[in-house]
């Protein structure tokens, strides 16, 4: 790839000061599975020059119907070290820190003192979530976190919002009764879909740490919830408004 050139599209689209803009960012983002990755790839392809990535997980053969780093010549492998040597392999002058690692309210604090302009929050468990979401607001980081896009299949129905605007979302229910409780009302993007479960796709489980259910999916969902959340903090980074159309042409 001419790296001269590689950004060309992007440039033409944005104009060289937004690129510019991308290039000094540092985004830090948590997860790498079915939402995370392909944000990850997202921000990577947009010209972000510095990205923190941070997974704990191995590539398991349950992750391929949805994940992007998930191929039979990649099982049992970590999602961390993929994701940087995929990163790199796109652009080789960004700047990638990757970490497998799991995070939790512990580590938090000192992960976040990487003076980072935006937080991709792909975590699909409950309490490091938490943890995430209200360190980041305490240090008044931006950050967009995923809600569920576990047992739904219209992608129609996803959109954006602020975090007390969503609804019929399981994960965005529990972590708001949580948030509440630390006087956290919204205040920060989600990406979620009011679409209702389907019944017949969750199961109960034993054998999988911090779950007791699991949903089916579906390998468009996660995907479209990861690309809008590299979206928002695009468009955040590069200070970008929509522009109007004019209908009549």
């Amino acid at each position: 790839m001419n790296s001269e050139n590689w950004q060309e599209r992007t440039e033409l689209l944005l104009g060289k000061d937004k690129l510019l803009l991308l290039n000094k960012a540092k985004v830090l983002l948590v997860g790498l599975g079915g939402v995370g990755a392909y944000s990850a790839e997202m921000l990577a392809r947009a010209g972000v020059g510095e990205l923190h990535i941070i997974d704990g997980d191995n590539i398991h053969p349950s992750n391929c119907n949805r994940q992007l780093l998930a191929l039979g010549s990649t099982n049992g492998l970590s999602k961390a070290v993929l994701m940087e040597q995929r990163l790199m392999d796109i652009n080789a002058a960004i700047k990638v820190k990757a970490q497998h690692l799991y995070i939790n309210k512990e580590n938090i604090p000192q992960i976040l003192e990487g003076n980072y302009d935006y937080i991709v929050d792909a975590i699909d468990t409950l309490s490091p979530k938490i943890a995430l979401i209200s360190n980041a607001l305490k240090r008044n980081i931006p950050i967009i976190s995923s809600m569920g896009s576990g047992g739904k299949t219209n992608p129609s129905l996803v959109r954006i919002a602020d975090f007390e605007e969503t609804y019929n979302d399981k994960l965005a229910r529990m972590l708001r009764k949580r948030m509440h409780k630390r006087g956290i009302y919204g205040g920060f993007k989600v990406v979620f879909s009011p679409e209702q479960v389907n019944p017949s796709a969750l199961k109960f489980v034993e054998d999988e740490e911090n779950k007791k259910t699991t949903l089916g999916t579906i390998s468009y969902m996660p995907t479209l919830f990861g690309t809008l959340m590299a979206a928002e903090v695009i468009r955040s980074l590069c200070q970008i408004t929509d522009y109007q159309y004019n209908k009549s042409v």
